[in-house]
């Protein structure tokens, strides 16, 4: 068990933006001379020779090998004529705190990725580059023809500059509940239809052996708090009638964290914590920890989203990392006690790319023609599914995916062609493409079927930004503070509807939700108001 003066000592250390992180994956920039690049020349390598530098997010089990291995990089290098060094780590607070550590210093990467709420400190602090000019859809045609409309990028914007765009995002979601099957059926347990069932096999899963190995060391449920949050894939929001993160509900504008329901969430929680149900780390987990101790077979319930999480041969993924951690039994089955009513809401654009207000012209420019080709075809194809006639063969818009060849050239070197893939989601139905991987086996049809059943509710239909003045990443920070206090020192939530007041007012909340509610009013054509009063 996790002690309350652990949690509370994580909660003081997470403020400390500007702290180092010492366990970063940085990428010497030395090019291989080897030839295994797919593409040819291009007027690009007539052009001065560029070192540039990029920080972009990727999953924990993606690592970049020696260069001669990584045919990405040379592809990269040999087609613009640069020298690329690649700094990664899984999005974060470890993630932010590097980023941070290297702005403070003057080393600001000339592209990288920030969450949403960072990324408008950045541009009020002048890190971030004005894009005008820059991200059109003269200078990246394969970016707007493929992923992000001008519509959508005009209202992505915050303070009334243009400092940051979209990353290209899923619009699908398959964001689920997955389980062991396999210990359902070991304790002779049916798949849970609605919350009082999914409590039971919590309940099950920890107290009744459902490994068989004898010990008291499992749990029902697990996820990840990064030390500063409660998560949301609490099921208690959805008990309580809160989907999403935003959405609308009888023509008012609804935050679903700082919503006068929370008391409700907040009590239901406590109550299943006090139940020993949920594995004790959950609030210190880094996001992918959870999934690492699912796959240990430390819990048997845990919330992802992706198509492949649990596909039979996704190395990153729950089922084949639950066998290489000797879960040879390991089931991971989808399944949502709402899904019928609602599992989430539909996406709207995600966190941005931003650009160095240090950079050069030149460098600025280079990023940008290698962002582009990353969100075309060519691009796409490289990142994801390696070499041609090598990792994959084509015919037309078929993608045959030579199994063998892709394990030895990705898999076996940690999969890192997903460093590269950041900018794009793996959705090769915008290029047309039809995938043909041997790999993917019936179980794997059956998950993307399941999920693809469920109710999805409507979003608000915008991305959500902030004017200048407004201090959304204050209020947020406040208002995960009051929650984990609530969580961890008070012996009920009654205090909630008092703390949100003070979100509301002294931390700007109704102000920020008001804007929102204007933005939503302009994407559904129709007054859409915040219910601040409790």
């Amino acid at each position: 068990m996790k002690t309350l003066s652990k949690v509370t000592t994580v909660l003081l250390a997470s403020s400390l933006v500007l702290a180092a992180c010492s366990n970063s994956k940085d990428e010497s920039s030395t090019s291989s001379p080897a030839n295994t690049s797919t593409t040819t020349a291009s007027p690009e390598a007539k052009k001065e020779k560029l070192d540039l530098s990029w920080m972009v997010i990727a999953d924990a089990s993606a690592q970049l090998p020696s260069a001669d291995k990584d045919f990405v990089k040379k592809a990269i290098e040999e087609k613009f004529n640069v020298s690329l060094k690649m700094t990664y780590l899984p999005l974060g607070q470890d993630y932010t705190n590097k980023l941070n550590t290297m702005i403070a210093s003057g080393d600001i990467p000339d592209v990288f990725y920030a969450d949403g709420i960072p990324s408008n400190n950045y541009i009020r602090d002048g890190v971030a580059r004005d894009l005008t000019g820059l991200v059109t859809p003269a200078k990246m045609p394969n970016y707007f023809k493929n992923w992000v409309s001008e519509a959508t990028l005009k209202s992505y914007q915050v303070q009334g500059a243009f400092k940051r765009a979209p990353v290209p995002y899923e619009t699908s979601y398959y964001r689920t509940f997955y389980i062991r099957k396999d210990w359902l059926d070991k304790l002779n347990l049916k798949m849970p239809t609605n919350y009082d069932e999914l409590v039971n096999v919590m309940k099950a899963f920890t107290f009744n052996d459902p490994d068989g190995n004898g010990k008291n060391d499992t749990y029902g449920f697990t996820a990840a708090g990064g030390g500063a949050s409660v998560s949301m894939d609490f099921p208690e929001f959805l008990k309580n009638g809160l989907a999403g993160d935003t959405y609308v509900e009888n023509d008012q504008f609804i935050d679903v964290r700082t919503d006068i329901r929370m008391q409700n969430v907040l009590t239901d929680i406590k109550t299943l914590l006090d139940m020993k149900v949920v594995d004790p780390d959950w609030f210190l987990n880094k996001y992918g920890q959870h999934f690492d101790k699912a796959a240990q077979g430390k819990a048997g319930i845990v919330i992802g989203q992706g198509r492949d999480l649990a596909f039979d041969n996704n190395p990153a993924g729950l089922q084949m990392k639950s066998k290489a951690a000797g879960q040879t039994t390991a089931d991971w089955e989808p399944f949502h006690p709402w899904e019928k009513t609602g599992t989430w809401v539909e996406t709207i654009p995600q966190n941005p790319f931003l650009i160095s207000s240090k950079s050069s012209d030149a460098k600025v420019q280079r990023s940008i023609e290698i962002l582009d080709w990353l969100a075309g075809e060519e691009g796409f194809l490289l990142t994801r599914y390696g070499k041609e006639n090598v990792d994959y063969k084509r015919n037309g818009k078929d993608i045959e995916v030579n199994q063998d060849a892709y394990k030895k050239d990705v898999v076996d070197n940690n999969n890192f062609i997903e460093v590269y893939g950041w900018f794009t989601p793996r959705k090769p139905e915008v290029f047309g493409l039809n995938i043909i991987d041997p790999k993917v086996t019936e179980r794997d049809k059956k998950i993307v079927e399941k999920i693809n059943s469920y109710k999805i509710l409507p979003s608000v239909g915008t991305a959500l930004t902030v004017k200048e003045g407004m201090d959304i990443g204050a209020m947020r920070k406040r208002m995960n503070e009051l929650h984990v206090q609530i969580l961890y020192k008070e012996k009920d939530a009654s205090n909630w509807p008092q703390y949100r007041q003070e979100v509301m007012t002294k931390f700007g909340g109704k102000a920020i939700f008001d804007n929102y509610a204007e933005l939503t009013s302009t994407a559904k054509g129709k007054t859409i108001k915040f219910k601040s009063e409790n």
